[in-house]
């Protein structure tokens, strides 16, 4: 197994990786609206471009894009949250033929009250 930290984002909060990969599959840890200069947007949809954009680095630390997504589980705080986040998911999945399966909850909060979305993603290398 190999774990996936690309320097292009901000580093993990705690003991753990951004992403591991045992060479076939690919999988996320949740992550946050938070650029690598430690700025969090206010908008929802500011931070889901923030945590796919981290998940692109994720996948391209091992040669892999959203099209070898299998799927992607998102978490916001508010209902009215939904539209925002939906809308920045399907502009970034717009171009492919196959699209991931996906998930998104309404969760009560996350470790800090500024975030206001979560994404993570789970990756198959074709064969």
């Amino acid at each position: 197994m190999k774990a996936l930290n690309p320097t292009s984002i901000a580093p993990p909060f705690g003991n753990y990786s951004h992403g591991i990969t045992d060479g076939h599959f690919v999988v996320t840890s949740g992550q946050l609206g938070l650029s690598k200069n430690g700025e969090v947007p206010n908008s929802v949809g500011a931070q889901a471009e923030i945590c796919f954009a981290n998940i692109h680095a994720i996948l391209t630390e091992c040669g892999l894009d959203y099209s070898n997504v299998i799927r992607f589980s998102a978490f916001v705080t508010r209902r009215e949250d939904m539209a925002p986040y939906m809308e920045v998911r399907d502009r970034v999945l717009e171009g492919l033929t196959v699209k991931p399966a996906s998930t998104l909850l309404i969760v009560s909060g996350f470790s800090r009250p500024e975030f206001l979305v979560e994404i993570e993603a789970i990756a198959l290398r074709a064969q």
